[in-house]
C-alpha cells in the first residue's frame, strides 16, 4: 500500500544535503545494518514510558568495531561452553525453585502473559518440570484477536492454569491510545504500561514471592549483561537496560501517559482513579515485601523457535492460519488487532519494522541466513498492516487521511525521502553494499 505525503508536512525538511538533514528521536545521523543479523542501528531500546514525549531521546543497538550488534554477540554466548554452562544454569534454577516452592496450597510463583508461545512454554515448564505454583496473570490486549483469544484460552484449558485476566477501563484506555498515537505515534504505549506493571501489582497484592519473564532482554540488543539473572528493583542506572518503572521519587502529576501529563488529565476532567491501573509503583514496595524477579531466559537457552514448538505440544498453541502482515512469520505476537500498527509505526519512526526484527532473530539463532533475511525484508518490510485497518482507526478515532498525516510528522527526513512523489526510506541493508555504513 503506497500513500502520498501528506498536504500539512514541510516536504523542504526532506530535499536538504544529507549531511544536513535533520535526525529526529537522537537516533545516529549514520545508518549502519549489522554484518551479522540485518539489525539497524536506529532500533530503539527500552527506556521508561512515564518519561515518553514527542521529543524523548532514544538509546539505540549498539555495534562493535566488527559492525556486529550487541545483539548478535549476546546471542552468541548461548553457543559458548566457556561462557556458559547450561546444566550449571539449570542447578542453579532448581535450588531456586526450592527456596520459594510452596507447598501449602498458595502460589509461589507468577508469570505474565496472553497465552502466546513464550509465556505458555515458561508456565507450563515451571509448573511441570520444576514443580512450581505458578499463577498467570494477563492485561487485556486493546482489541482481541480470533487466533489470540484461542491461543489464551488453549493455554488456561489445555496446559491447566489458574488466570487473573485484567481489562482496563476501556474507555480510558481508547483515550490514551489515541493519545500516544497522535503525540508518539506509538498506539502500543497502554498495553506496554499494563505489561510492565500488572505483574509487579499482583505479586505483591498476593504476596507471591516471585516473578518469572522470559527471554534476557540482551537477545534483543539492550545493555545487560548474561551473568546476571534478574536486575535489582531500586536500580537507577539508565545504561543497565530493561527496568521495570517506577515514580522514582517523581510528582505523580508530572509523570507523562500517551505524551501527556497525568496533570492534564486531571485538568480535563478525568479521574486519578481511572488512570491507577497505568501507573508504576514505588520500587520500595517490591523491596520491602521481598519480591524477585527472575528471567527464565537465564536458566535455560531460551529459542524463539522452540518455545513455539513447545507450547504447540503442550498448551495446544496455534499458529495463525495466515501470514502475519509486515513480516513472514505466522506465530509471533498474535493476540491484539493493534500489533501491526505498533510494528508498522516503529518501521515509520526508526526505519525498522517486524520482517527485520524476525529475521535478525532467526539469523542469530542460525534458522535463517543472513542472505534468506534480506529477502524477506525485501518482500515484507513495511507492509502496511491493513487486514485490521478498519478497527484501528475506529478504535482511535481516526480516518485513514488524519492518520497518515500524523504519520508523516513522525518521519526522521535522514530516513525518508521522497521519490517520485512516494515516500522511500534513504538505507536498507538489501540495497545497500557497504553494510558496516
Amino acid at each position: 500500500m503506497i500513500i502520498n505525503p501528506s498536504s500539512s508536512v514541510d516536504l523542504s525538511r526532506f530535499g536538504r544535503p544529507e549531511d544536513q538533514l535533520e535526525v529526529l528521536y537522537g537516533l545516529p545521523r549514520v545508518v549502519r545494518f549489522c554484518v551479522k543479523c540485518n539489525m539497524s542501528n536506529q532500533q530503539p531500546m527500552s527506556s521508561n514510558e512515564y518519561s515518553h514525549g514527542a521529543g524523548s531521546v532514544k538509546t539505540t543497538m549498539q555495534f562493535d568495531e566488527d559492525g556486529v550488534c550487541h545483539a548478535c554477540r549476546f546471542n552468541e554466548l548461548k553457543a559458548n561452553e566457556t561462557e556458559i554452562d547450561w546444566e550449571e544454569r539449570e542447578r542453579e534454577l532448581i535450588e531456586l525453585c526450592d527456596r520459594h516452592r510452596r507447598n501449602d496450597g498458595s502460589y509461589d510463583c507468577i508469570v505474565g502473559g496472553s497465552g502466546g508461545k513464550d509465556s505458555a512454554m515458561q508456565s507450563h515448564l515451571l509448573k511441570y518440570k520444576y514443580g512450581m505454583n505458578p499463577l498467570t496473570v494477563t492485561w487485556s490486549p486493546h482489541l482481541y484477536t480470533d487466533i489470540g483469544w484461542k491461543n489464551f484460552q488453549n493455554w488456561l484449558h489445555v496446559g491447566g492454569f489458574d488466570n487473573f485476566l485484567f481489562t482496563p477501563n476501556g474507555k480510558i484506555h481508547r483515550l490514551l491510545t489515541r493519545n500516544a498515537t497522535i503525540n508518539l505515534l506509538h498506539p502500543f504505549q497502554p498495553f506496554i504500561l499494563g505489561q510492565k506493571t500488572f505483574v509487579a501489582k499482583m505479586a505483591v497484592k498476593l504476596d507471591i514471592p516471585l516473578i518469572f519473564y522470559g527471554e534476557m532482554p540482551g537477545e534483543y540488543g539492550e545493555q545487560v549483561s548474561h551473568k546476571t539473572s534478574s536486575y535489582a528493583a531500586g536500580n537507577d542506572a539508565e545504561s543497565e537496560g530493561f527496568q521495570l518503572d517506577y515514580y522514582r521519587g517523581r510528582d505523580v502529576r508530572d509523570m507523562l501517559l500517551g505524551g501527556k501529563s497525568i496533570g492534564e488529565y486531571l485538568e480535563e476532567g478525568v479521574p486519578l482513579v481511572d488512570l491507577q491501573s497505568y501507573l508504576p509503583m514505588e520500587n520500595e514496595v517490591l523491596i520491602s515485601k521481598g519480591v524477585d524477579w527472575k528471567y527464565l531466559g537465564y536458566y535455560i537457552r531460551w529459542v524463539p523457535q522452540d518455545a513455539y514448538y513447545y507450547a504447540v505440544e503442550h498448551t495446544g498453541f496455534e499458529a495463525n492460519p495466515v501470514r502475519t502482515e509486515g513480516t513472514y512469520s505466522k506465530y509471533n505476537s498474535l493476540d491484539d488487532k493493534v500489533d501491526g500498527f505498533f510494528y508498522y509505526t516503529r518501521w515509520i519512526k526508526f526505519g525498522v519494522g517486524r520482517a527485520m526484527m524476525d529475521s535478525a532473530q532467526e539469523i542469530r539463532n542460525n534458522h535463517i541466513t543472513r542472505e534468506e533475511g534480506l529477502a524477506l525484508m525485501e518482500r515484507y518490510e513495511g507492509e502496511y498492516p491493513a487486514r485490521y485497518e478498519t478497527e484501528f482507526l475506529n478504535y482511535v478515532g481516526m480516518t485513514r487521511e488524519e492518520f497518515f498525516e500524523v504519520v508523516d510528522r513522525f518521519r526522521s527526513p535522514h530516513l525518508w525521502s521522497l521519490v517520485n512523489d512516494q515516500w522511500k526510506l534513504r538505507h536498507t541493508p538489501w540495497e545497500r553494499t557497504d553494510q558496516r555504513g
